[in-house]
């Protein structure tokens, strides 16, 4: 049933509106409601808020708030954030040019026990697709609990649009690595694993992703910072993926 305010997922796994009782998406919303500039990037930033998460959800949250940075030094990029936690639960911000705004919200999140919702976070950019093009969307995730032929065909579907996916593993699951290597491959995305140490590493990559999804591939090679050269090599790097911008 719809609640009004922030949205989640309507009947049939769609991602809807609703309203969330707590004070940071209450805030966030407030802040959310102008429309989104015709001329930006779009980028779906998307998480596992998941009870697996927990034991490193707060070290995990410090290094994803860099996304929001990166995308605020970037400019020219609207954002959309999308998580899945508890029972079906699977909500999706507005988009919005204010980074700030959706890091906060980010931050207010707490993990739930639940499965996961990869399918939904996938249908959600090919649904955004209809009304404008998704640059890119990054996923963090430590699970994979769903059909990974269905991961895979949406990932396809998705990169037939030209959205790439980008997907940041936690842990070293083989399962979960198998299928986010298959949605960054099939939408010529990435993959990249989350460690201890990371941190400094991921910055730079979510920073390289803001610049490619608010200027495409000249944008990315004129940035030329090591993140940039990463996600070039990741990107370009395989005879599969020359030629797209």
């Amino acid at each position: 049933m719809a609640k009004d305010g922030v949205p989640t997922h309507k009947k049939g796994g769609e991602v809807g509106e609703a309203r969330s009782s707590t004070a940071e998406i209450t805030s966030f919303l407030a802040s959310a409601r102008r429309a989104d500039p015709g001329g930006a990037g779009r980028l779906i930033f998307a998480l596992d808020a998941t009870m697996s998460r927990q034991p490193t959800w707060d070290r995990a949250c410090q290094i994803q708030a860099s996304m929001f940075d990166a995308v605020a030094r970037a400019g020219g990029l609207s954002v959309q954030l999308v998580y899945f936690r508890g029972f079906g639960e699977c909500r999706a911000s507005k988009w919005v040019m204010n980074s700030a705004a959706l890091r906060n919200l980010m931050t207010g999140i707490d993990c739930r026990g639940g499965q996961t919702q990869i399918a939904k976070v996938l249908k959600h950019a090919n649904k955004e697709n209809a009304s404008k093009k998704v640059d890119a969307l990054v996923f963090i995730g430590d699970a994979m609990e769903e059909n990974p032929d269905r991961l895979a065909q949406l990932a396809g579907e998705l990169g037939v649009k030209g959205t790439r996916v980008f997907t940041f593993q936690e842990g070293r699951d083989t399962a979960t690595e198998r299928t986010f290597r298959d949605i960054a491959r099939l939408s010529s995305g990435a993959w990249f694993r989350l460690g201890p140490d990371s941190a400094r590493e991921l910055a730079e990559l979510l920073a390289a992703i803001a610049v490619y999804a608010s200027g495409g591939r000249a944008a990315l090679e004129a940035h030329g910072d090591k993140g940039s050269t990463l996600l070039l090599e990741q990107m370009y790097g395989g005879k599969g993926n020359r030629g797209r911008d």
